[in-house]
Parts: C-alpha cells; sequence; structure tokens
C-alpha cells in the first residue's frame, strides 16, 4: 500500500505498514485509548508491539481520527461497539496514559468491555493514567499497580497497593508509572506474551510491601 499516492489531507502517515506474512503472529493486541493520550504512551507500544509480530487494532469509544496531547495521532480506528472489537478476539488489552483514561471510565461500554477482558483472565497493561480505567472497573482490590504519581491516592482508595518501580506484574496486570517507564513495560509485557511471567507478585514483593 502507498500511503503517498492519495491525497495529502488523506495521509496517514502514523499509522503503520502492514506486517509481512513471514513475520506476522496470530494472536492480535489491542490498545484502548481516546483523544489526548500521552503521545509516547500510545506510539510506542503501537510501533513496538507491531515489529514484534502483533497486529494491533486501535479502539476508541466512537473510532475515527484521534488526536494525541502533543499533536500526533492516527485517522481510524474502530470504536468499542464494533462487532469485531470482543475480548476473546484479543491476546492482551493495553491502555495507554495521559488524558485519554478519564474520557475512557466515562463510557459504560468501556468499562464493561474491561471487566469482561478481566473475567477472561487476559493480560491487561495499562500506563500512567490508564489504571484509572481500571479502578472505574473495580479491578484494582488488593492489586499491586504502578501509575503516574497524582493517580496514587484514587489507587489506594480504591483498595489497591501503589509500587513505585517502572514495571509492576500482578497476575494479569502489567502497569507502569510514566513514559520514562516504557522501555522496562513493554519489555513485561512481551515477556507475559512469551509465557515468561510468574502468576503473582514474588514473597518477598508482597512481604516488603505488607511491612512483614
Amino acid at each position: 500500500m502507498n500511503i503517498f499516492s492519495r491525497k495529502s489531507e488523506e495521509k496517514d502517515t502514523h499509522a503503520v505498514a502492514p506486517i509481512p506474512e513471514r513475520l506476522r503472529k496470530t494472536e492480535k493486541i489491542l490498545i484502548l485509548t481516546a483523544d489526548n493520550t500521552e503521545d509516547t504512551e500510545f506510539f510506542y507500544p503501537y510501533y513496538r508491539l507491531t515489529e514484534e509480530g502483533y497486529t494491533v487494532d486501535v479502539v476508541t469509544p466512537k473510532g475515527g481520527a484521534f488526536k494525541a496531547k502533543h499533536g500526533l495521532g492516527l485517522k481510524n480506528s474502530m470504536a468499542i461497539g464494533d462487532n469485531d472489537v470482543r475480548p476473546q478476539n484479543y491476546a492482551l488489552l493495553y491502555i495507554p496514559g495521559g488524558k485519554a483514561p478519564a474520557e475512557l471510565r466515562k463510557s459504560d461500554e468501556v468499562i464493561a468491555f474491561v471487566q469482561q477482558f478481566a473475567r477472561l483472565g487476559k493480560p491487561i497493561a495499562a500506563i500512567c493514567h490508564g489504571p484509572q480505567v481500571l479502578i472505574s472497573a473495580d479491578l484494582v482490590r488488593g492489586r499491586q499497580l504502578a501509575c503516574w504519581p497524582e493517580v496514587k491516592e484514587e489507587l489506594e482508595e480504591a483498595g489497591g497497593i501503589f509500587v513505585d518501580e517502572a514495571l509492576v506484574e500482578d497476575g494479569q496486570f502489567v502497569t507502569a508509572r510514566m513514559p520514562g517507564d516504557l522501555h522496562r513495560h513493554l519489555y513485561g509485557v512481551l515477556q507475559y506474551l512469551k509465557g515468561n511471567v510468574s502468576a503473582a507478585p514474588s514473597a518477598e514483593r508482597r512481604s516488603a510491601i505488607s511491612g512483614g
């Protein structure tokens, strides 16, 4: 597909090029976002996961174009209500941060989708403000998670346990704090997809957090 053969206003130069058949994995990843997402927190996993051979579907509340905080974006996304957007179709859900999670958590359809994804036991990754969606979905109680520092109080009020580290894994949840954590976060995500992650935090970590 030659993206430069279209009219300039129709170009989507930040959309990923097709993955060659020989490199394409069978699993798909869903990135759930909205306007005003943090640019790096969307595009880093979008490109990195595609580089690994995963087909990445970008889903927003209403579908269509969206723009990130600093001006990047895509001209096309799927809508959360599309028939093909079903938790069983995806190996992992990724929720970037920025201001998008504040919009996502207002949508009953989004929250119901995230809850259904969690019930299936599939991995959910979130970074920065992304855990706000997990809070609204009532999924954080008793869980250790990283998040943007300003989200810490809200997380703890919902029963979650804040861990100030670049990569935090607890069961099906893989979380991180900020854009500078992305290299560690995506390492953890990819290890999880490869089956190289423990199903729960270590006894040492639980003991350290509980003060035992």
